[in-house]
Order: C-alpha cells, then structure tokens, then sequence
C-alpha cells in the first residue's frame, strides 16, 4: 500500500465517536499518538498547542465539576464562536445533527430529547479521557488556526492507533471554568477538548457517519 493510500485510509476510517467503552487507554499509546501529532506544521515552528490529558479518575471528577458548572454557569468562550452558519455551512449543520437524531431516535421537533443529546457534549460521551487544548493568546487566530492542525493529527494518529476520539468545541463554552478547574494559564485560550478511547460499536450514535464536499466542490484550480 502506498503512503497516500494509507493515509487516506486513516483519514476516511476517522469520525467523530460518541459513545464510548470505559476501557482506558494504554499511557504508552497516549504518548505515540502525541509523538505523532507534535510534527504537524506552524507559523515561525511556533508549535502554540499545549494538552492537559485526564486518566480515568481524573476524568470522571472532571466530567461531575463540568456538569455542575453547565447547570449554573454562563457559557464563554476564549476564540469568537461562529456568527452564524450561511447558505451551505448551515445545510450541513443540519444534515449532520439531522443524522445524529435519526441514529439516536429524537424525533422532529423534539426539543426535551435533542436538549438531552446536546448535554451528552458535557458527560464528555462517557470517554475514559479528554484532552484539553490551549493556545497562547499571544499568538491569536494564527495560533488557534496552527493548534487546530494538531487536533486534526492527534485524531488521525489515534484512529491509526485504534483509539476513537471526537472533538468538542462544546467544552470551550466554558473556557473559564476549565481553565481554572485545571490551573491552566491564564493567557492561554482554551479551543476545544477531545474525548477518546475505544468506541460502543453497538451505540446508535456511533452507526452514522457524515458526507463531504467533493473536490469539484472545494478546488478553485486557476491557470
């Protein structure tokens, strides 16, 4: 197989889990996937991102902390939340969380059921780990844009482990409290969180898998 194959093999075999088994991951493992993922490129090789990685007891303290604080607390993120979604972003937005309900039963309309689905983002989708990922506030949109490729690589290199992950801007709502709660810097902004470890092949939310825009869609080739 050659190298473009197998990474596109990796790339397409990638999706965003979420349900999880309790097994943990292996440290060993953790630590490849990170080895992996550190090479991806940044602007002046200033290689912003920074994760703070919970094991399983950690995780659980903080998924009971995160579900209190999300029941009283005020949503805020670090890095500006999208405006809005126009024209085709907001079609797929919907086709996605159209698909998510239909695997999960929530029926149309069913605002109790999708307000339950939404909260599953804060029990972290029962993942025996998360991964917090920060960036320095120094280095602004550059430096998230230059983080987010180390969230894609991380999720590439777990997938190619066997390790299922999703990543969660939902976490980053309440970007104060996770600072705090893991006594991370102040001038550092948290992006997102990842959840992983091995994924409930028999969870109906884990049966679908969403579609992507074709080349034709994407390229504007200039000659």
């Amino acid at each position: 197989m050659s190298d473009i194959e197998a990474l596109t093999r990796v790339l397409t075999a990638r999706y965003s889990c979420r349900a999880f088994k309790a097994d943990p991951v292996r440290e060993d493992i953790m630590r490849q996937i990170i080895d992996a993922a550190r090479h991806v490129p940044s602007w002046c090789n200033a290689q912003p991102w920074q994760i703070t990685v919970t094991q399983p007891d950690a995780t659980e303290r903080f998924r009971a902390a995160l579900q209190a604080e999300v029941a009283s607390g005020t949503p805020q993120f670090d890095l500006a939340a999208p405006e809005g979604y126009p024209g085709i972003y907001g079609q797929r937005r919907r086709s996605c969380g159209w698909q998510l309900y239909d695997a999960v039963g929530v029926q149309k309309g069913d605002r109790a059921a999708s307000g339950a689905q939404m909260m599953r983002n804060f029990v972290l989708f029962d993942a025996p780990h998360v991964a917090i990922i920060s960036s320095p506030r120094a280095l602004g949109g550059y430096g998230a844009m230059d983080t987010g490729g180390f969230v894609s690589a991380f999720t590439l290199a777990a997938r190619a482990l066997g390790v299922d992950t999703i990543a969660q801007a939902a976490i980053a709502s309440y970007a104060d409290f996770v600072r705090g709660y893991f006594d991370i810097d102040a001038d550092r902004m948290i992006l997102c969180a990842i959840s992983f470890g091995y994924a409930d092949p028999d969870h109906p939310a884990n049966g679908f898998r969403t579609g992507r825009a074709g080349v034709d869609d994407i390229l504007d080739l200039r000659t």
